[in-house]
């Protein structure tokens, strides 16, 4: 299994996390923030370190489709941040389906009592979570590694 970083990519921030060495859990690792969305350089450049510091092989970034399943402003904004983060580490982009991530990662924080002040520095890392979970379990599915 190759070792994977999971991207939740926002407005201004950038939630990461990362499977473990066997593929078989994930880990959120860190936001990464920025102050205009226009400005990749610096976050471009801690996806790599964190790619170079952790053996990443692949990486998986949340596609924000519309309900209905399209394309729209969001979605192409992804697309255009998964070329520059395969141009920047070199490695392959995947993307995944990430249709309400961020009302489940903020539910999931409710229900385990996490303070709504406290929930914006990490809830940008457990849709990443959630998105590299999906990525993975769909991978799984698709391979045929869910049977008996």
């Amino acid at each position: 299994m190759k070792r994977l970083l999971g991207l939740d990519y926002g407005s201004k921030t950038v939630g990461a996390a990362a499977t473990d060495g066997l593929g078989l859990t994930v880990q959120p690792l860190e936001t990464i923030t920025r102050r205009e969305e226009t400005k990749l350089r610096r976050t471009l450049a801690r996806i790599k370190e964190i790619c170079e510091e952790r053996g990443i092989e692949g990486i998986v970034i949340g596609l924000p489709l519309n309900m209905d399943g399209t394309e729209g402003d969001r979605a192409i904004l992804a697309r255009s941040f998964g070329e520059a983060v395969a141009k920047r580490t070199g490695l392959q982009v995947f993307f995944e389906d990430e249709r309400l991530t961020t009302k489940e990662a903020d539910e999931i924080l409710e229900q385990t009592e996490v303070p709504r002040g406290e929930r914006k520095a990490v809830i940008d890392q457990l849709a990443a979570v959630l998105i590299l979970e999906s990525y993975l379990a769909r991978e799984e599915v698709k391979h045929g590694k869910d049977q008996i």
